[in-house]
């Protein structure tokens, strides 16, 4: 009988806490949004900047917008268009600057525009966000190394608590020193610098851990 009383009781314990974990968990997305960088055309087969890797990445995004939008939690899409003398990709009124039929926005979803790598920079994303009480971000995108990683360094200084979902984004291959670094190179040491000094800048999991 008291075998019994104990396993009842341990079972009782587990029960509680995972009710417990479920409640925190679903607090903390009351107040989170999906931010979806760059996830254009341009980047994908045939677009002027073809990256390593956009199918999967693309993938992954689409995943995990579908949490977001069963949750009906907020989802922000960040739309590039290049401005600057020479550009050659998210060119305006192009079809390679629209965003992605794997992601496409739905009715609702907010879009913004923006012309710089940080996505916060002369965009209306600060105030939107504010406006929303949204403290904390899940972040997909592209290219990791330029518009993630900006965006994700001034939304840590701007208070916001990060989650990069570590395999929802990509990049190209870089040359330095004469020498290529591959573009998972360039994912792999991204990434790992966000998660410096205990995830200062974000927390980076993966689709699965993140969908768990």
């Amino acid at each position: 009988m008291k075998n019994l009383f104990k396993i009842a009781m341990t079972i009782c314990l587990v029960f509680v806490s995972l009710i417990k974990i479920n409640a925190q968990k679903k607090r903390n997305m009351e107040n989170t949004a999906l931010l979806i960088i760059d996830v254009q055309n341009d980047y994908f087969k045939g677009g002027n900047m073809e990256l390593i890797g956009y199918e999967a990445a693309g993938k992954n995004t689409k995943q995990v917008l579908e949490y977001f939008r069963a949750k009906n939690l907020p989802v922000i899409h960040i739309k590039h268009i290049a401005t600057q003398e020479g550009a050659t990709f998210f060119l305006p009124n192009t079809s390679g600057a629209e965003i992605n039929s794997v992601v496409a926005p739905k009715e609702g979803e907010k879009i913004i525009t923006k012309n710089y790598p940080n996505s916060f920079r002369e965009t209306e994303l600060l105030s939107y966000l504010q406006s929303k009480g949204i403290k904390n971000l899940v972040i997909t995108g592209m290219m990791t190394d330029v518009c993630v990683d900006a965006t994700v360094r001034a939304a840590m200084d701007l208070g916001f608590s990060n989650t990069v979902i570590g395999d929802a984004v990509a990049t190209r291959d870089r040359e330095l020193y004469g020498k290529t670094v591959t573009a998972s190179d360039i994912n792999r040491s991204y990434l790992a610098g966000m998660t410096a000094l205990g995830n200062l800048y974000a927390k980076v999991v993966t689709t699965k851990e993140f969908l768990k």
